[in-house]
C-alpha cells in the first residue's frame, strides 16, 4: 500500500549539493551560512534585520524575550494553533489568555480581540503582546490587528510559522509593517525546510540584537555592550541569561538553497489547492476560504465535515482514510483542551467558533510533489460509501 502523508519536504540535487559543500568546508557551525540565509529570507520579505535559530519555538521564545515579556505580564494568541504559539509566553513567567478565531478564515478573530482589549482595560488586564498565528498559511487581519495595537498598547509577533512566501494587501509577510517581529518555521513539512529551524524577522536593530544576543547564551563580543573594557581580544562578556538556540551552517545551507524555489512551491501549492476544490464541487464539505486581501503560503489545506450529517463523521473519516495509507492530520486541537492548560481554568465555551472549527476540522494532504491523481483518491475515499449509505 502507498503511502501519502499529509505533508513532506521536497528536497533537490541542488539542496544536497548545498549542505555537502558546507559539511566539506571549514565552518560546520558558525560560519558565513547562517547570515548569508538570513540576508536572504530579510531581502526576501523586505525586513531590515533577521535571526535564525534552531526552531521557531525557540524564535518565539527569544521574540517574548525580547520584547520584554516577563512576570505579572499577560500575552494573547489563538486557540487553534500548534502549543508553541502559547507556551512561549509561559516560558517567559508571563500568563496566557485566548481569542476566539474568524468562523472562515480560523484565524484570530478582530472583532473578538476588539471586544476582549475593552473589557481587560475596563479590569487593568491588557495584554503586553499579542500574537496572531497566520494558520495554514493564510494570513491574519494585520491591519486590524495593529490598530488595536496602537490603540491599547501592545507589542505583536506574527506567527508565520505557516506563512513564509504569503501576502498581505500584496506585501510579503514578514516585512514588519504591522508587527514588531515575524516568526518562520523550516520544519520538515513547511514550505521550505531546514531540517529542522526557525528564524525571526523585525525592522527594530535593539529588538534583532537582542535575539542575536539570546540565542548564544546571552554573549556579547561588542565592547560597546560590555560593563567594561574588554580584557583583550579574546575576551567576550555574558550579559544576559541566554539559550543554546544557534542554526548551525549545515540547516542554513539547506534553506539558502530551498529559498530559490519557495515562490515555485507556494504556486505549485496554490495549484493543488484550486485543484482539491474542484473535487469538492457540489460537495457539502466546506473547503478553505480564502480572503481578498491575502495570498496564502498554503501549508496547509484544511476542510470540514458537517456534523449533522452523522455524529461520528469526522472520527470515521479520518480512521478509514488512515487505514488507507492517506495521511489526513488535525491542525489543530484548541490549546486550552490539553491537560496542562486545562488546569489553568479556561472555559470552552467562552471559544464557541474554536469549539466548532474542532469539531469539523480535517487535514488533507498538501506538498508540492503531491499528485494530481493522488489527490483525487484521497477525495474518493474520502467519499466511500459507508455500509448502504454515504458519510454524508
Amino acid at each position: 500500500m502507498s503511502i501519502i502523508p499529509y505533508g513532506r519536504q521536497d528536497i533537490n540535487q541542488a539542496d544536497i549539493d548545498a549542505v555537502v559543500n558546507v559539511l566539506r568546508s571549514d565552518f560546520l557551525t558558525q560560519g558565513p551560512t547562517v547570515p548569508a540565509f538570513e540576508k536572504v529570507v530579510a531581502d526576501y520579505c523586505g525586513a531590515k534585520h533577521a535571526v535564525a535559530v534552531n526552531s521557531a519555538t525557540s524564535a518565539l521564545h527569544i521574540a517574548c524575550l525580547a520584547l520584554g515579556v516577563g512576570k505579572e505580564d499577560i500575552v494573547w494568541t489563538t486557540p487553534i494553533t500548534f502549543v508553541a504559539s502559547a507556551n512561549c509566553a509561559l516560558y517567559c513567567g508571563a500568563t496566557v489568555d485566548f481569542v476566539d478565531i474568524d468562523p472562515r478564515t480560523y484565524n484570530l478573530s478582530v472583532e473578538r480581540l476588539a471586544d476582549k482589549l475593552i473589557l481587560a482595560e475596563k479590569n487593568g488586564k491588557l495584554p503586553k503582546v499579542v500574537i496572531p498565528v497566520h494558520l495554514c498559511g493564510q494570513p491574519c487581519d494585520m491591519e486590524g490587528i495593529h490598530a488595536l495595537s496602537q490603540k491599547y498598547g501592545f507589542k505583536i509577533i506574527e506567527d508565520a510559522s505557516h506563512s513564509i512566501g504569503a501576502k498581505y494587501k500584496g506585501e510579503p509577510i514578514g516585512n514588519g509593517r504591522y508587527s514588531d517581529i515575524t516568526v518562520f518555521s523550516f520544519h520538515p513539512v513547511k514550505i521550505i525546510t531546514t531540517g529542522e529551524g526557525g528564524m525571526g524577522v523585525t525592522n527594530d536593530r535593539h529588538l534583532a540584537n537582542q535575539m542575536v544576543r539570546l540565542r548564544s547564551h546571552g554573549i556579547t563580543r561588542d565592547p560597546g555592550e560590555m560593563t567594561h573594557a574588554p580584557d583583550g581580544p579574546w575576551y567576550y562578556q555574558q550579559i544576559d541569561l541566554g539559550f543554546n538556540y544557534r542554526m548551525t551552517d549545515i540547516h542554513a545551507a539547506l534553506g539558502l538553497s530551498q529559498m530559490h524555489r519557495l515562490d515555485e512551491f507556494v504556486a505549485k501549492r496554490h495549484d493543488l489547492a484550486a485543484h482539491y476544490n474542484k473535487l469538492f464541487e457540489n460537495s457539502p464539505v466546506t473547503i478553505p476560504w480564502q480572503h481578498p486581501d491575502s495570498y496564502s503560503g498554503m501549508h496547509l489545506y484544511v476542510i470540514r465535515l458537517p456534523q449533522n450529517k452523522r455524529e461520528f463523521n469526522r472520527r470515521e473519516v479520518f480512521e478509514r482514510l488512515r487505514s488507507h495509507g492517506i495521511g489526513v492530520n488535525l491542525h489543530y486541537i484548541p490549546v486550552y483542551h490539553h491537560f496542562y492548560y486545562e488546569r489553568m481554568g479556561f472555559i470552552r465555551t467562552d471559544f464557541p467558533e474554536a469549539e466548532c472549527y474542532y469539531s469539523e476540522a480535517l487535514t488533507l494532504p498538501m506538498y508540492p510533489s503531491l499528485t494530481k491523481a493522488q489527490q483525487q483518491e484521497v477525495v474518493k475515499k474520502l467519499n466511500t460509501p459507508i455500509g448502504h449509505q454515504t458519510i454524508f
